[in-house]
């Protein structure tokens, strides 16, 4: 009973409902305000950032996995010295914040256009691919920009985002048009449970202070299968849907069937 009455202690403290106006698809200006003033801690692995470094590994594997099998139809060894697994493939990385997964997929040989709507976030991401010696397409514009620009992709990455858009349905059709035909499409996010609620706002951002607080809106998580009816609506099919868990005595992150509170879909374009 005590331990009942904490944690409602903790509810009505820090977890008031965040409020916003539709501006478009893809923004909501108050996350962008936010991710503005939090520019700075991009690369800070030890700082509020510090769990997407964590969690990118396995995201980056994912992505490169599917396309070097689906996209580049190869299946030759990826751990190779100098291997490039992903050369030549073009990926567009929406809302890339200060380009961890955009760095990593260059890496890999990838042509990265990593696209956020806050300037301080692209402003860090540039300095820090050109300290790396890297060469990637960093714009300050919204994913609607891009699409309108009539861009395609061979793969589109929306990871850790559409939980903060306005209008996620008309996101995920959005990103569907800036696919080539056959071209794949990956999404992380968190579904809408009482353990994300518990775990992803409540201990992360409150309790152990692993991202900011007030970084997530539990209104706003989404099911898995709201997601894949969207992906359908938007012309795509999944192929392939993970959870993450995370090992707290390692600090590192690994696959699992559990999808309760993060997880990871691929979905294809059809055609």
């Amino acid at each position: 009973m005590r331990s009942f009455r904490i944690i409602l202690r903790i509810f009505a403290r820090f977890l008031l409902p965040h409020q916003s106006s539709p501006h478009s698809a893809s923004v909501d200006p108050d996350d962008v305000a936010r991710f503005n003033r939090l520019a700075e801690l991009w690369w800070d692995k030890t700082g509020k950032m510090g769990i997407l470094h964590d969690i990118n590994p396995i995201r980056v594997a994912y992505i490169r996995d599917h396309v070097r099998r689906l996209i580049r139809h190869d299946a030759s060894a990826l751990n190779a010295p100098g291997d490039r697994p992903l050369e030549g493939v073009r990926i567009a990385d929406i809302g890339c914040g200060g380009g961890i997964l955009s760095e990593s997929l260059a890496q890999l040989g990838a042509h990265v256009t990593g696209v956020d709507p806050a300037t301080n976030n692209i402003a860090i991401a540039k300095r820090h691919a050109e300290t790396s010696g890297l060469d990637i397409d960093y714009r300050n514009i919204t994913a609607e920009d891009l699409a309108a620009a009539g861009e395609q992709f061979d793969a589109v990455a929306a990871l850790e985002v559409i939980e903060h858009v306005e209008g996620p349905r008309e996101f995920v059709a959005m990103l569907g048009r800036l696919l080539k035909p056959g071209g794949l499409l990956f999404l992380a996010t968190i579904d809408r449970t009482t353990k994300s609620y518990l775990l992803a706002i409540v201990a992360a951002e409150y309790v152990l202070g692993w991202v900011p607080k007030g970084t997530h809106n539990h209104d706003k998580f989404i099911r898995p299968d709201e997601l894949s009816s969207w992906v359908r609506q938007g012309g795509m099919r999944e192929i392939d849907r993970v959870g993450m868990s995370f090992q707290p005595l390692t600090r590192s992150w690994r696959k699992t069937h559990d999808t309760d509170v993060n997880y990871l879909m691929a979905a294809r374009k059809e055609g």
